[in-house]
């Protein structure tokens, strides 16, 4: 699996200093030049300026890419292209 970085969709329009309601949880490959960043699009093409970044990464091999507290909100399309690699 090339290296990503795991990144927070978060509803809009949030009061300042609240947590964040997690929509979805997506996938995009690091950049090149600043492994921790993301590039500009995540791996289903949604832009990753506005999201956060998760600061997520698996500890043992077999552990899923997103946190498995959020299973239920992975976005199924970067699952995908995760799979295709």
């Amino acid at each position: 699996m090339a290296t990503i970085v795991v990144l927070f969709e978060v509803e809009p329009g949030r009061a300042p200093g609240t947590e964040p309601a997690v929509l979805l949880v997506h996938a995009a490959g690091a950049d090149p030049d600043a492994p921790e960043d993301p590039q500009d699009r995540t791996l289903c093409g949604r832009d990753t300026a506005p999201m956060e970044h998760a600061h997520y990464r698996p500890t043992r091999p077999g552990e899923p890419w997103y946190p498995p507290v959020l299973a239920d909100r992975r976005c199924r399309d970067c699952e995908g292209a995760l799979r295709r690699q």
